[in-house]
């Protein structure tokens, strides 16, 4: 008997503990949202969108059929996936910067935040009817030589489908908020974390394919998973980079002791934005070449043919413009994510300084100085990240899911979760060694 607690209290996993439990439970939410990509909408002919899928797999399609863990390849009741709830996020922290009301809500603590996820998911809804309408309508006029790829169209046909999508992204929200209370982790962020996963072992293959049949040599084979594993170190690396600014906390009297004030740092990530600006540079750069790709048959001239010349994926224009859109993105989202003004208030309401500078106005500026200068170098980080695999993947048709918007995303949930799992086994660790001392002193 002493034995077994001895290993429970080794190992909190295998003892059945809390971790445990969470662990299994988000694997089975997984499980249940792989299932739900394979659930097709009504009325589709699968194998025509398998051959329009494969056509534009170089557009917006390609990227966004990664994101969604392939659903949108599909064309399943997950299509839209938790996307619709990303974008209510990401503007609802904007109207945290622009609105009064809003920014008043976020610093109310806990019960702001709750309300704000709230107003969240209420605009995911609307966001998730409009775009499955706009995708009824889009893909009633695809078609594959000739044949097309909705056999019934129509209102009827929309209407389901713009309610069927709606209903894919709560069921989506719901997992994620599931994953946040009762699992580990990020839950938007495993989510996505999961389709990507689920295509890594298909598109390693696909490359292997590739290479045996000659479509690329093994030495150009061997540097490119000698490139994955450098981004993969490279990534890791910058992740978890941070400057951190000394803060010293004034002294305190209690009784007539004084107590020395504790010295301690304020974190400053270097890629502040996360994932976010190349997903949002792909999505701009990338709807042109999709939706002139949506018009086959029709006549290459204007519009398409600047596109196709110099829109399309791994051109040297496309690639400027999305190495500019990333750093644009990089130091915009950094300004909602971390707030020198609010920051620099903070510390001056609790008593704390940074060393070397006044509290107010003079901690602001600092602050901000220094935002900008680890913005630009983790702006760089990103662009270069995601610009070499873009051309690469033009040039050599490597998968998306080998990109660098994919490594992002893959590591950043994997050190986020791995984070966690340390803090549940020391937490565990803790709780059962104060038992094991409460056991003994009662002896």
């Amino acid at each position: 008997m002493k034995n077994q607690q001895s290993q429970n209290f080794g190992n909190p996993i295998m003892g059945g503990g809390e971790l445990g439990k969470k662990i299994f439970f988000v694997i089975l939410i997984l499980i249940i949202y792989r299932f739900g990509t394979y659930i097709p909408l009504p009325g589709v002919n699968l194998m025509i969108l398998d051959s329009i899928v494969k056509e534009q797999a170089k557009g917006i399609l390609g990227m966004f059929n990664v994101l969604t863990g392939g659903a949108l390849g599909r064309m399943s009741i997950f299509t839209l996936n938790i996307m619709p709830y990303i974008t209510a996020s990401i503007i609802m922290q904007l109207m945290t910067v622009l609105s009064k009301e809003f920014s008043e809500l976020r610093k109310s603590g806990e019960v702001g935040r709750q309300k704000i996820n709230q107003y969240s998911k209420y605009l995911s809804i609307i966001l998730a009817l409009f775009q499955g309408y706009g995708i009824a309508i889009g893909i009633e006029s695809l078609n594959h030589n000739g044949i097309a790829l909705i056999s019934d169209p129509g209102i009827y046909f929309r209407i389901i489908t713009m309610f069927s999508l709606m209903g894919g992204t709560i069921v989506v929200v719901w997992f994620a908020d599931q994953i946040n209370t009762k699992g580990i982790g990020n839950g938007s962020s495993v989510i996505i974390f999961a389709g990507i996963v689920s295509g890594l072992l298909p598109s390693v293959f696909s490359l292997l394919e590739m290479g045996k049949n000659n479509i690329v040599s093994t030495p150009f084979l061997l540097l490119c998973f000698a490139v994955v594993v450098f981004m993969i170190v490279f990534v890791v690396f910058m992740e978890k980079a941070q400057r951190k600014l000394v803060v010293q906390y004034p002294r305190k009297q209690i009784g007539k002791k004084i107590y020395a004030g504790d010295s301690t740092h304020l974190p400053m990530k270097v890629n502040v934005s996360g994932v976010i600006p190349p997903i949002f540079a792909n999505a701009l750069l990338l709807f042109p070449a999709t939706i002139a790709g949506f018009n086959v048959g029709a006549e290459t001239n204007g519009w398409r043919k600047f596109v196709e010349s110099y829109l399309s994926q791994g051109k040297p224009l496309y690639v400027a413009l999305y190495i500019f859109f990333i750093i644009f993105f990089c130091f915009f989202y950094s300004t909602i994510v971390f707030n020198p003004e609010e920051t620099a208030e903070n510390l001056r309401k609790s008593g704390a300084i940074i060393i070397g500078r006044r509290p107010g106005n003079q901690t602001k500026e600092y602050l901000q100085y220094i935002l900008t200068r680890i913005t630009v170098i983790g702006a760089l980080y990103i662009a270069i990240i995601c610009a070499v695999p873009e051309v690469l993947t033009y040039q050599f048709s490597m998968p998306f899911y080998l990109g660098g918007t994919s490594i992002l995303i893959v590591i950043s949930v994997v050190l986020d979760l791995s984070s966690q799992i340390q803090s549940h086994l020391l937490s565990s660790k803790y709780v059962n060694l104060m038992k094991k001392t409460n056991m003994m002193r009662r002896r």
